[in-house]
């Protein structure tokens, strides 16, 4: 197995529309199920010291629960102030049923 992929979760174990945390030591990851299709980011709020996996889902976008700002799950992209810097996103690749972060 390449060193740049981290196992985050097995794919029917995360349900749709939802999100879980996935530590590691460099930095915990949010790991998201959005119908089927998921996406990673970093689990850090780029705005506060808030876990994104604890936020919650909405039209696509992960809503912090600190200050209840957004970030685009896909791109990272901020949505919602007072959030104003992305979020790192990571590719996701499946193998099989096993679904790991690309690090890059």
């Amino acid at each position: 197995m390449a060193d740049n992929l981290l196992f985050l979760c097995k794919a029917g174990d995360l349900a749709p529309n939802s999100v879980r945390k996935v530590e590691r030591p460099e930095g915990a990851l949010a790991v998201y199920n959005l119908d089927g299709v998921f996406y990673a980011t970093d689990d850090r709020c780029t705005h506060g010291l808030a876990s994104l996996s604890e936020g919650e889902i909405i039209d696509g976008e992960i809503e912090c629960n600190m200050h209840f700002g957004s970030f685009d799950i896909a791109t990272g992209q901020p949505r919602q102030s007072p959030c104003s810097v992305p979020v790192k996103t990571y590719r996701i690749e499946l193998r099989g049923d096993d679904v790991f972060a690309v690090l890059d």
